[in-house]
């Protein structure tokens, strides 16, 4: 949600600047997994039992079995994920729900002091935290203690067991059928109105997409080996067509969609963040301006965040915080738009991002370094971010779905800052899956390129910090890779000079990205040494392991950057801001400043847009002096490390890959 320091100017004396008990984002991830998936041999020896759970609990509590897996896969894949909970402190692969719980296991998260907007022509704005007492949670966040008082099976037990989670799950699910006042019966379709008022949406539209999608799983089908090793099945029932006229009496009330911009396929409320002037010259929470007609949107941000949705909605309706396009509700993708798109958002901590992207906040009620969200939060972004691409034409790649965690600092003051959601647990590969453009190999290995993609499951690299610094994380499926100066496990971890200007080792701490890379990202090959890729990354060469028999990255192809001849490095940007003749009188000049990192002779990096230099000057409520000023400059984006980066394009020359 949040972004990083910058450097203030010369108002930040005057501004006023509240303090904030809200966790900051940097410092996501931090619940630990109680558990990690078993050995191989235990896996297979008990591969049905899962299985057997879900037909054992469609048995005693008379639901259709093909209804409760598919519930089940839309919340959790069927994963139990070692017994912790997911954000919105759910439980098990019926994601049943006891925050107040999880809530008492979380760690005290630390203060922020970072600035979202990330232009130094305005000082920093943060309130104060407005944190939910107990009694306040809605019952979406409480279906775990409903399930223990229906089937008289311990909380603990609902929370930890497999089979007592799906059994609690099922009699929920049975539960919401006799309130419906609808028989019990064999025939998934007569329980529409049930699964969609499972799902704890209190609007129809959330409702009615959430049962929608697990009709549409058990018309398809799905089979996966889940984080425990089990094997599930749910057979293909193409012929199922549900009783959707059940939704007009489960009494849900009507989301106001007025004006948003979603597609139809979700559910979407218009809940608007303020556009406010208050005090002083101080005004929030965003900028007024005409997207795509005075600039184009060239980035999606995803982001979470640590609140529960009430507190999310509290955030972003707050004059003086900050702003965000959309908000995802975990339990059950439910969306609301607070800020029109052709409007700047306050979120990614970097002033050119965000006057050219769009801000998703999934929400994060209890970051865990498990960290896992829903299938249908996944589903219903998804769905959001290929609208959103295909409106403002925003390439379906890493170098323009951002995560957080890539969006680079403007400066080389900031780079420690920058934050690190979504985190190495968010499954890019899934994502980009849901998005109809799966990470594949499109080359042999002398294309030039790698895509890194490791299985999500099998991939489960050591982290430490997760609840104490230094202390080491469970394990767990993640989408990160770790990097090395040569190539084996033992060798020094790839520094980023960046995060630590002043020295000092990169760590394996769970918000370090300083050698790391991610799912979808891709590099330049820079060698190969038996089961080792080498890649340029941060101006450096930097290993990681690529076995044959479980590979971590794919062959690919594509057109790549190197210094031109003559220069023997190059300077590297975290903006693409325009040369000083470009500005009018009025418009104070931006600083083309650097990063601390430098592109040497020889390294290549792969190409995202050519740009041109661009600088939104909005520094005032009133927007008639607001400019957009773009210059004859010309930038490229590349993938230069963990994050994204800007090349001057006099300074390049552009290469195939396979050159």
């Amino acid at each position: 949600m949040r972004g990083s320091p910058t450097d203030r100017g010369p108002a930040a004396g005057r501004r006023r600047v509240r303090r904030t008990a809200l966790p900051a984002a940097s410092a996501v991830l931090l619940l630990p997994l109680l558990g990690a998936a078993p050995s191989d041999g235990t896996a297979q020896a008990s591969s049905g039992r899962l299985q057997s759970a879900f037909a054992s609990a469609a048995a005693e509590y008379g639901v259709p079995q093909s209804v409760l897996l598919g519930m089940s896969y839309l919340q959790a894949r069927w994963d139990t994920h070692g017994g912790a909970p997911s954000v919105s402190g759910g439980y098990g692969p019926m994601h049943l729900t006891d925050a107040r719980t999880a809530l008492a296991e979380a760690p005290h998260h630390s203060e922020g002091a970072e600035d979202p907007r990330g232009d130094g022509s305005r000082a920093t704005l943060l309130p104060e935290a407005d944190l939910p007492e107990e009694s306040e949670l809605p019952a979406r966040l409480r279906t775990l203690t409903k399930a223990a008082e229906l089937t008289g099976l311990p909380a603990e037990e609902l929370r930890t067991d497999a089979a007592a989670n799906v059994a609690g799950g099922a009699a929920l699910l049975a539960a919401e059928q006799k309130a419906l006042g609808e028989p019990p019966s064999d025939d998934p379709a007569d329980w529409y109105g049930a699964v969609a008022r499972f799902s704890g949406a209190d609007d129809r539209g959330t409702a009615a997409a959430y049962a929608n999608d697990v009709f549409r799983v058990i018309r398809e089908g799905e089979q996966r080996t889940t984080d425990a090793g089990q094997r599930v099945t749910l057979p293909a029932h193409p012929g199922i067509g549900p009783d959707t006229g059940q939704l007009a009496r489960t009494g849900l009330r009507t989301a106001d969609e007025d004006g948003v911009e979603c597609p139809k396929t979700v559910s979407c409320e218009w809940i608007p963040a303020p556009y406010e002037e208050f005090g002083d010259g101080d005004y929030g929470n965003h900028d007024l301006s005409d997207r795509p007609v005075s600039q184009s949107i060239e980035y999606i941000v995803v982001h979470d965040t640590e609140a529960t949705w009430d507190t999310t909605l509290k955030l972003v309706q707050d004059p003086a915080y900050v702003s965000w396009h959309y908000s995802l509700r975990s339990t059950d993708g439910h969306i609301a738009q607070h800020v029109k798109n052709k409007n700047v958002g306050w979120h990614a901590g970097n002033w050119y991002v965000n006057a050219k992207s769009i801000g998703l906040e999934h929400e994060g009620f209890l970051a865990s370094p498990d960290a896992w969200y829903t299938e249908a939060m996944y589903r219903t972004s998804a769905r959001l971010v290929r609208y959103l691409a295909k409106k403002y034409r925003v390439p379906l790649d890493r170098q323009h779905i951002l995560g957080h965690d890539t969006v680079p600092g403007p400066t080389g003051a900031t780079i420690p800052g920058m934050h690190t959601d979504p985190g190495p647990y968010w499954d890019w590969q899934h994502y980009f899956t849901l998005l109809g453009a799966p990470f594949r190999q499109t080359a042999g290995p002398k294309g030039g390129l790698v895509t890194i993609a490791p299985d999500f499951t099998r991939n489960r690299p050591g982290f430490t910090g997760c609840v104490k610094q230094g202390e080491p994380c469970a394990v767990h499926g993640s989408s990160a890779v770790r990097l090395y100066s040569r190539p084996d496990e033992t060798s020094p971890l790839i520094q980023d000079i960046g995060l630590r200007p002043n020295g000092g080792a990169s760590t394996i701490d769970v918000n370090d990205v300083g050698s790391r890379v991610s799912t979808g990202q891709q590099y330049a090959v820079a060698g190969r040494d038996g089961d080792w890729t080498a890649i340029w990354y941060l101006g450096q060469k930097a290993w990681f392991s690529n076995p044959k028999d479980q590979p971590t990255a794919l062959g690919a192809s594509g057109l790549v950057v190197t210094p031109k001849e003559g220069l023997s490095e190059i300077p590297v940007y975290g903006r693409a801001y325009p040369e000083k003749e470009a500005y009018p009188e009025g418009v104070p000049v931006q600083s083309v400043s650097p990063l601390p990192y430098r592109l040497p002779a020889g390294q290549r990096y792969a190409v995202g847009d050519k740009v041109p230099g661009e600088y939104f000057y909005a520094p005032t409520f009133d927007t008639a002096p607001h400019r957009v000023v773009i210059g004859e400059d010309q930038y490229y984006e590349i993938q230069f490390g963990h994050r994204v980066a800007f090349v001057r394009a006099a300074d390049v020359r552009v290469l195939p890959s396979a050159a």
